[in-house]
């Protein structure tokens, strides 16, 4: 008979496998640092430091000086300024979100309907959101609604009185609300994903039923994009709470006319770069922070009567 040799697999020594577990480790850790160090560094340190300032009077020139509550005392009680800045952000939130998100809805149901071409219309109206929040947009919407701007002009050219857009305290606000609405990029493409997973087999069938446009827009379209809808709810309010630039640009930094485009956020810059009150502006941030939270709270919380999931039909 002959001897079979066969090869066996030697397994590594404990000391071995130790040091490879280490040096894994160690690759682990310094792949993570920077993002670590970034955390750190550039969001958990400041939110620390931004809590701390929220209870000081702090200048930025001397040492901050700890008083409490007082700072929040004073924004409730005492600033007028601070209400009317909250009404202006509240009512900017309420009219540029749903202005914003059915633009955007409409115009992804128009390029739902494209077949040729369709990438290049997609890319086109989606340029507005890109450069929306820029400081040059913003100068060339100021533009566009001055007293000889080109809407004043388009209006005396159809044979209508010209309107002071940015001198009235209520039709300056419609301006940025306008802008907001051009920028209806990021929720179209959201939406236009949304139209693309709706079956087609559903149209079908309501068209065969005798259905029309509107109600297979109500019974199917709705109903199907309604997680869409959420989402994109809740992104837009965040975003027109935080709002600043195009209100900055707009009323020359500092909410003209009357602080009809003073904003919550435009405000809180005013308040750590033009008069020195980070403390001041650190609790209008932390309040600011508390307002988000309890709003996107009660939308998520509102969502169980509105909200369809295609897992629940199940």
């Amino acid at each position: 008979m002959l001897a079979t040799k066969t090869d066996t697999i030697v397994p590594p020594a404990p000391g071995v496998r130790s040091r490879r577990k280490k040096n894994d480790n160690l690759t682990g850790y310094l792949f993570i640092l920077p993002f670590v160090i970034g955390f750190i560094g550039l969001t958990l340190f400041p939110t620390a430091a931004s809590l701390y300032l929220s209870f000081t009077d702090y200048n930025m020139l001397g040492s901050p000086h700890w008083v409490g509550i007082e700072n929040f005392r004073q924004m409730f009680t005492q600033d007028d300024k601070y209400w009317q800045s909250v009404r202006v952000t509240v009512q900017y939130v309420f009219t540029a979100v749903p202005v914003r998100l059915v633009c955007a809805l409409l115009i992804a149901m128009l390029l739902d309907r494209i077949t040729a071409g369709a990438g290049f219309f997609r890319t086109v109206l989606y340029v507005p959101s890109l450069i929306g929040g820029s400081v040059a947009v913003s100068v060339m919407w100021k533009q566009l609604f001055s007293d000889k701007g080109a809407i004043n002009a388009l209006l005396t050219a159809v044979g209508l009185h010209p309107l002071p857009w940015l001198g009235d305290p209520h039709l300056a606000l419609w301006t940025l609300v306008l802008l907001a609405g051009w920028q209806f990029g990021s929720p179209m493409l959201i939406f236009l994903a949304g139209l693309k997973n709706i079956p087609r087999e559903l149209y079908e069938a309501a068209g065969v039923d005798g259905a029309n446009a509107w109600q297979k827009f109500v019974r199917i379209t709705l109903p199907m994009l309604t997680p869409v809808i959420l989402f994109n709810v809740v992104m837009q309010v965040i975003q027109a709470f935080l709002a600043f630039t195009p209100s900055y640009i707009i009323s020359n930094g500092h909410g003209d006319p009357l602080d009809g485009t003073l904003l919550y956020v435009l405000y809180l810059f005013r308040n750590a770069f033009e008069f020195f009150k980070m403390g001041y502006a650190s609790a209008m941030a932390w309040v600011l922070l508390a307002v988000i939270a309890l709003c996107t709270a009660l939308i998520f919380r509102s969502s169980s009567y509105w909200v369809h999931y295609e897992s629940e039909s199940e």
